[in-house]
């Protein structure tokens, strides 16, 4: 049973290594290899494009976050001086100090930086009261601001970021104002507290960053005011775009990453964004997708070119291989034809015929059907290569070589050369009957070809037959069939040539 198996498992392996070596089956597994490797660098390269989007949000990511937190602490430390102005005013001790004692205990160092300007505190009316750098007071009303009315209208305590404006007292500075409201004792509204932020803090702080030549980063109100914006342009800082996508779709969620188009300029981007905790502000930091993609696409296009040439290179050498084994193929085919083959007259030769006889010896014997032999031998053909040269007679032999297999029409019948002028016909499932008609039409097409044959005495090549039939007869080999008919052969020439004799 394990030999069994084990043979049929060859004979598996074996018939699927023939099929893979063929022609077809090269041309079939170059064609599956390159879909293959296709498949393969194509999902090489949607993993690579997918790393390379993940890459760019975490470091968007970890940029927006050092905005964040600079922001967040520098507006912070702001307020909290704004938020002590508020409260060292509604002090009516701190307010009886001399100007210049209460000036340093209302306004510390915190309102002294780089892009902070002065504070300010505005009487209900909005004219300044104090100022933190100036004693006495600048003279300036600023009750037209947006932060004023906030303020007076609102009852809003909490820190107020305006939208930017130019600024009267920095030379048309661009500017956005951080305020608080002063609530008297009796909760009605006494004034403002409010301190200038230049929006150069915003730009430098933006400047700093890597986001890619087509890439941007922004600082945005939560009422769709643009703060500023990388690259830096005048024109944008104080825009409205709340009606833009991005900005709606960066208002549904306190933080996140999307694909989008900006409104400012059409270019694809990702933003990632957040909302700072405690502030109406939105920081985004957005790289473009054709930065992001960009050595992704260069990767790309060198895979492209590579698999390219490997492509033409692998069906270059699938098709010479096919080929190749087409022509070995072929040539294997002739040589087995050759081997198997008469080569005057195309016959098959006497190795074929001896195997056919015994494959067909074997299957009437298994089945009980009859199996006919019939000998033709060439009459006096000796004579005849004597008379007309060798050339003459190998003509005569190829003749009636074609003529005997025309009158043998079925499939399954044989007609070989047995040695020089004897033929041999194999009919199998064919009775004694049958086998003399067979070998009558063969004897009279023969002589119908009217070949001359001056040493004959019907003056024309004629042949002489032997029949034999297995059915009703003690034969329990091949062999034996064919000396009978042999003997059959004899008889005809022996009793006048041109005739067929039965055994």
């Amino acid at each position: 049973m394990r030999s069994s198996l084990s043979l049929s498992v060859r004979r598996s392996v074996s018939s699927a290594a023939s099929r893979v070596l063929s022609p077809s089956g090269v041309i079939v597994c170059g064609v599956l290899l390159t879909l293959f490797t296709c498949s393969l660098c194509a999902w090489v390269l949607f993993e690579s494009r997918n790393d390379a989007y993940n890459h760019a949000e975490e470091n968007a990511r970890n940029l927006m976050l050092v905005i964040e937190r600079d922001i967040a602490r520098n507006i912070e430390l702001y307020d909290l001086s704004l938020q002590a102005v508020a409260d060292g005013v509604a002090d009516p001790q701190v307010m009886a100090l001399p100007p210049r004692i209460r000036s340093g205990v209302l306004f510390d160092r915190a309102a002294s930086g780089k892009y902070l300007g002065s504070i300010f505190v505005m009487s209900e009316r909005g004219d300044i009261v104090l100022d933190s750098r100036f004693i006495p007071a600048r003279v300036g009303n600023f009750a037209d601001r947006d932060y004023f009315s906030f303020h007076r209208d609102s009852g809003n305590t909490g820190l107020y970021i305006s939208k930017p404006y130019a600024s009267r007292l920095r030379d048309g500075a661009l500017t956005i104002a951080l305020s608080r409201r002063i609530t008297r004792t009796d909760g009605s509204f006494g004034g403002v507290v409010v301190g200038t932020l230049s929006i150069d803090y915003f730009r430098a702080l933006l400047d700093g960053l890597s986001v890619g030549e087509r890439g941007t980063a922004a600082v945005i109100e939560t009422n769709g005011t643009m703060i500023t914006r990388l690259p830096y342009d005048p024109k944008v800082v104080g825009r409205d775009i709340r009606n833009a996508p991005v900005f709606i779709q960066a208002m549904s969620t306190n933080e996140g990453a999307f694909a989008g188009t900006a409104s400012i300029d059409g270019i694809r981007r990702l933003y990632v964004y957040k909302h700072l905790p405690g502030l109406p502000i939105i920081v985004d930091v957005a790289p473009a997708e054709n930065d992001i993609y960009a050595e992704w696409q260069r990767r790309a296009r060198r895979l492209e070119i590579v698999m390219a040439v490997f492509g033409v290179i692998l069906g270059a050498g699938s098709l010479l291989l096919s080929r190749e084994l087409r022509r070995r193929q072929l040539a294997e085919s002739k040589l087995q034809h050759l081997a198997r083959t008469d080569a005057l007259t195309g016959l098959s030769n006497r190795g074929t015929f001896d195997e056919t006889l015994q494959k067909e010896w074997q299957q009437a014997n298994r089945s009980g059907r009859p199996l006919s032999l019939l000998f033709v031998d060439i009459d006096q053909f000796k004579a005849y290569n004597d008379y007309y040269g060798h050339q003459a007679g190998d003509e005569v032999l190829r003749a009636v070589a074609q003529c005997v297999a025309l009158c043998v029409r079925r499939p399954a019948d044989q007609v070989a050369r047995y040695g020089g002028e004897e033929f041999v016909v194999t009919l199998p499932d064919t009775d004694a009957t049958g086998a003399a008609n067979v070998a009558e039409t063969i004897r009279q097409a023969v002589f119908d070809l009217n070949i001359e044959h001056a040493q004959s005495r019907y003056g024309c090549v004629t042949v002489s037959i032997g029949v034999v039939t297995s059915q009703g007869r003690a034969v329990h080999d091949g062999a034996i069939l064919v000396k009978m008919a042999d003997s059959a052969l004899y008889e005809a020439k022996s009793t006048g040539r041109n005739r067929v004799c039965e055994a």
